[in-house]
């Protein structure tokens, strides 16, 4: 048995170095052969990297064909194991095997690392950057390498560490508590000194330094995922046959870490789409009096407190006609409806919505755009906006705020008081603060109520009759009005009174209260000496507009 499975993977590992000197069967063979084409993965940039290797666009290196071979060594004793011949466990391995399977280890994470930072190393011999140096400049390296303890202690301080994001939200939390407690303090009422009162103000403003500094920390560059697409791209347009200029900018951006993972996925199935369905094939474009070489742009910006991320083409375009025509057939559309052409677009991103004629190994993965429009708009609360010209190219618009997210953690909120209990608006949705006048207030005939605020209509939410509760306050003149906004839709929410604005720690229910009661709360709050409860805008407004509500942006 064990000359059996030596034998295989020794054949195994002459194909692979057959594979660096340029002969054999080629990538694609031993890529099967090992079953790293096999491999599922859920993150589609680790099947790009995959999928560069296959088609050739990667090149070659030493690094690689070395851990392939490492992958067919792992097989091997894998068999081994299953054959019960395994002459020494993991834990008694020798000295020189363990540095060889480290040395493999390393040799694999540096290959991955070229190739997904745009950098791999190209096969020239000696003068490839992952080629071996030569004995006499490795000796040379050695004293080099004697002399380091020696140097000065401040030439060998570290400038930089890895901190587990955990951590950093453990921190968050801490901060979270520590402007809770000095809220108690402040609210306590007790009779102060102006020295009391100095150093509790002083507290104040150390504590929102430390909370701007945390939250800079977990900042990161959108360059991290925007690099890696020059090769995704690249290796698309070759494969499908079609010439294309791929130009980013805006990649010094930095946002907060979680929203950058979150933007991989969807960036990377945009820009395949935008090179599959978008762009033509060049003789389609030089036929249509373009360019044989098409353009697709990924650009990022900041504008406010939103960050937008934008991926567009020059290609074909969205066509309205056909968009509708399918969304009719699968349903999604109402036949008796007429509809504009932006409400078109938007069928694009339903779920189960498809125009391909047939489906591809490059966007055809089973993948709709209403995974990109989840992970935006349920991960990151965020929209996407879609711009299109038939003939001429589309474009998709992300915007992302860039405040951390209202469901969690410490936000700026307006502390509300209704039908005797206190309740926490998110200061986010808020727009501003209204007080009505009865002639500005319009009943509908179905009971709805409708608010003129400085000229734009509202739906007029009374709070205490969503909450099952009975307001203190009557008159719409003695009440204040919440004007809120989500996306695109507004409302002015009434309240019997706006108490204060303040910094809130929001924390979610440890139980699916949501699932038990049909009330827009969010969580609670907690505030000092108190906590209350925290409004979910963005579900009342869903359930006002669900219901037929007026609402104006």
């Amino acid at each position: 048995m064990r000359d059996n499975i030596l034998e295989c993977i020794e054949e195994l590992e002459k194909e692979v170095l057959d594979l660096e000197a340029g002969k054999g069967s080629g990538v694609d063979a031993i890529m099967n052969a090992l079953g790293l084409s096999r491999m599922k993965v859920q993150s589609a940039q680790v099947i790009a990297i995959l999928d560069m290797l296959t088609d050739g666009i990667t090149p070659i290196t030493p690094d690689i064909v070395t851990a392939m071979l490492g992958v067919a060594e792992a097989e091997k004793k894998f068999l081994y194991s299953l054959a019960g011949i395994l002459d020494e466990g993991p834990a008694i391995l020798k000295a020189s095997e363990v540095e060889a399977e480290a040395k493999d280890m390393e040799a694999a994470e540096e290959a991955i690392a070229a190739a997904m930072g745009g950098g791999a190393a190209t096969s020239e011999g000696a003068d490839s950057p992952a080629s071996p140096a030569p004995e006499a400049e490795q000796e040379k390296a050695k004293p080099a390498k004697q002399e380091a303890p020696d140097k000065p202690m401040a030439a060998q301080a570290i400038s930089s560490i890895r901190v587990p994001t955990d951590r950093l939200d453990r921190v968050i939390e801490l901060v979270g508590k520590l402007m809770v407690t000095y809220a108690v303090i402040a609210q306590s009422g007790m009779r102060v000194d102006s020295k009391i009162t100095s150093s509790l103000r002083e507290l104040d403003n150390v504590i929102g330094r430390l909370q701007q500094e945390v939250d800079a920390i977990r900042l990161v560059p959108l360059k991290q995922i925007f690099m890696p697409m020059h090769r995704l791209v690249k290796s698309l347009s070759q494969k499908i046959g079609k010439k294309l200029d791929f130009n980013i900018s805006g990649e010094e951006l930095a946002l907060d870490k979680t929203i950058v993972e979150s933007l991989n996925e969807p960036l990377v199935h945009l820009l395949r789409n935008a090179v599959d369905h978008g762009m033509e094939m060049p003789d389609e474009r030089t036929a249509t009096g373009k360019k044989e070489v098409g353009d697709v742009r990924l650009n990022a910006w900041r504008k406010g407190e939103h960050a937008f991320i934008e991926v567009s083409d020059d290609g074909r375009g969205l066509n309205p006609e056909k968009i509708l025509n399918k969304a009719l057939e699968k349903g999604l559309a109402d036949p008796e409806t007429e509809y504009t052409e932006d409400e078109i677009l938007q069928f694009v991103l339903m779920s189960g919505f498809s125009t391909a004629e047939k489906i591809t190994d490059v966007s055809g993965r089973g993948v709709g755009m209403d995974a990109v429009v989840n992970a935006i708009k349920v991960g990151l609360d965020g929209d996407i906006v879609i711009k299109s010209e038939l003939g001429k190219g589309a474009a998709f618009t992300i915007s992302i705020p860039l405040d951390r997210s209202a469901n969690e953690g410490i936000v700026d909120a307006l502390v509300c008081k209704v039908g005797g209990d206190v309740f926490i608006i998110p200061s986010r949705d808020v727009v501003e603060i209204y007080v009505p006048q009865p002639n500005e207030v319009v009943e509908l005939p179905d009971g709805r109520e409708t608010v003129d605020v400085r000229g734009h209509v509202h739906s007029l939410l009374r709070l205490a009759d969503f909450l099952g509760l009975e307001a203190e306050v009557d008159r719409v003149d003695r009440a204040q009005s919440v004007v809120v906004r989500t996306g695109d839709y507004r409302a002015a929410i009434l309240v019997d009174e706006v108490i204060r604005q303040q910094q809130v720690v929001i924390t979610r229910f440890t139980v699916p209260v949501e699932q038990v009661y049909d009330l827009p709360i969010l969580g609670y709050g907690m505030m000092g000496e108190s906590d209350a409860l925290v409004i979910d805008v963005e579900d009342l407004l869903q359930k006002v507009d669900q219901s037929g509500g007026t609402g104006n942006a």
